[in-house]
């Protein structure tokens, strides 16, 4: 291995990172609504729901998420009792809806369990939708155990500090163990967050502040010169293409048709407008077979694009107007509703598109 810095090194000098770190910290420390305040004991199950929604998320997009969570169920054993579809609307524009339902199963376990949330991280690990990372997470931010989470920006630090010449997915073995090496017995927690706000504000993917972070006097890669250059980047993939396409009933008042998708899968259990399966090719003339209802469809101008983990999707957007009865597996939305109806981000950009560009225009009928 081609390190620049060994975890050797890094064990050698842990005690002087480890205090440059927390003295930073105590003086430029983010005020984040799930943080304890300094001298403050951290609330467990405020820790694990911010950590839950934070995963694959922006500290930006998460804050009003979290305050509505708070609102709504103030602890694990409110949030144990709500109904599942009740978590999954709450979580409606975040994306990754599996989050939803492993954040219901294991508050339903920790109520179980008399409310507390267990401190060791092997306990932790085995909760529903809580692994490595979280586990560690918790350990040390809610507990203070000697615990070493390594999301993406801690990730991105340690692969600067060791200069490491491949790319973060090759080297998670070295990065997690160069994060247990460094983590201490004391402010474990502490430790991680500067960690993720050093990330956050100094360490940042592009135009890294350098000349402002505490770990400068050890980083192999500001040493270089060149710590944009690292992490190192791997080979992009492209992403396979998905088509399909949705239908837009609406009502004179506004109302428009919607389902829920089921209970497993992708974006499961959300509220969807109807529409075809999502496949690798066209249909081949027309995407009729997918419409809910017999009406006067008309393609509208433009597509919805969505890129998900594994592939990217194209949508179709057809409007029809329509005063029958919903049909079964069917309800009327208003529009006005639509924010708290539980759509995923794809639903809501195909509602508005659909609002937007589904304004007059000639009927064509699919078929």
């Amino acid at each position: 291995m081609n390190h620049h810095l060994s975890l050797a090194g890094l064990e050698e000098k842990r005690d002087a990172i480890v205090a440059r770190t927390l003295q930073w910290w105590d003086g430029a420390r983010r005020s984040l609504a799930w943080r304890a305040e300094p001298g403050e004991a951290p609330d467990p199950y405020r820790v694990w729901l911010s950590e839950v929604l934070l995963q694959q998320t922006t500290v930006q997009a998460v804050s009003p998420y979290y305050r509505a969570f708070i609102e709504k169920w103030p602890t694990v054993e409110d949030l144990a009792s709500a109904p599942i579809e009740a978590v999954i609307s709450a979580f409606a524009g975040l994306g990754y809806y599996s989050r939803a339902r492993n954040l219901h199963a294991c508050a339903r376990e920790i109520a179980r369990r008399g409310g507390r949330f267990p401190s060791d991280e092997a306990v932790l690990r085995a909760l529903p939708g809580v692994g490595a990372y979280t586990a560690a997470a918790i350990a040390a931010i809610a507990f203070d155990r000697q615990a070493a989470p390594v999301d993406g920006n801690i990730a991105r630090i340690l692969a600067r500090l060791m200069r490491l010449e491949t790319p973060i997915m090759e080297s998670r073995n070295v990065i997690a163990s160069a994060a247990k090496a460094l983590a201490p017995s004391r402010r474990a927690g502490d430790f991680a967050q500067a960690l993720m706000d050093i990330g956050a504000t100094l360490c940042r993917p592009r135009n890294p502040d350098c000349s402002a972070c505490p770990l400068r006097p050890d980083c192999a890669a500001s040493g270089s010169g060149a710590p944009e250059a690292y992490p190192r980047k791997g080979a992009a993939k492209a992403k396979p293409r998905r088509m399909g396409a949705v239908f837009f009933a609406h009502r004179r008042d506004g109302a428009f048709l919607a389902r829920r998708r089921p209970p497993k899968g992708l974006l499961a259990a959300t509220v969807e407008l109807p529409g075809t399966p999502w496949t690798g090719d066209g249909p081949g003339g027309s995407w009729a077979e997918g419409a809910p209802i017999a009406a006067r469809w008309r393609r509208l101008p433009g597509a919805v694009e969505q890129v998900f983990t594994h592939f990217a999707l194209s949508l179709e957007v057809y409007a029809a107007p329509y005063e029958g009865a919903a049909p079964d597996h069917h309800f009327w939305v208003a529009q006005d509703a639509v924010p708290e109806a539980g759509f995923s981000n794809v639903m809501r950009k195909a509602v508005a598109h659909a609002l937007e560009r589904g304004r007059g225009g000639p009927a064509e009928p699919l078929s």
